[in-house]
């Protein structure tokens, strides 16, 4: 397989989920997911060659995203601009008014959690699967389990408790 119809392949797949990490990471705005999402596409073109195959192209891209975003938060008064026509079109999402305010709220909730916690979640959310995401985070499955467990109470909590 030729490596631009690997990419696409790649890209199709998981764009909608890196999308909404990102969007998670960044309190559903949408701009600085897009940003963030391509440039981590951007990574995921320029690195694919390098990919060992060590573990699943899943849970190469999402620590991609995952550092990239974190990255993003810590520097983003330095962002870089890169032009580029390799990829795709953006696929959007839409949501009722109603749904978009609870969406709000969920990720101001996140927002509060830790950054490891908040990563947990974001992939749980996207419906990743816990041993992918126990390998992305470096935790074993119980101890993810337990994890998981707490953050949802702390998100139920944090939902049912605070008008934001």
């Amino acid at each position: 397989m030729i490596k631009k119809e690997q990419f696409n392949n790649i890209y199709d797949k998981h764009y909608s989920k890196v999308f909404r990490l990102c969007k998670g990471y960044f309190c559903g705005d949408i701009a600085l997911a897009s940003d963030a999402t391509q440039e981590i596409f951007i990574k995921v073109w320029e690195n694919l060659d390098t990919f060992r195959n060590e573990s699943s192209i899943s849970t190469w891209i999402y620590r991609i995203a995952v550092n990239t975003c974190l990255l993003y938060l810590r520097k983003s008064s330095s962002k870089k601009e890169i032009r580029t026509d390799i990829l795709p079109q953006v696929i959007s999402e839409t949501y009722s008014v109603e749904k978009e305010e609870q969406l709000q709220q969920m990720y101001q909730c996140i927002q509060k959690l830790e950054e490891t916690n908040k990563m947990i979640i974001l992939m749980t959310l996207d419906g990743i699967e816990y041993p992918e995401i126990a390998q992305v985070i470096g935790l074993t499955e119980e101890t993810l389990r337990v994890r998981i467990h707490r953050i949802k109470k702390s998100l139920t909590q944090c939902v049912q408790n605070e008008n934001i």
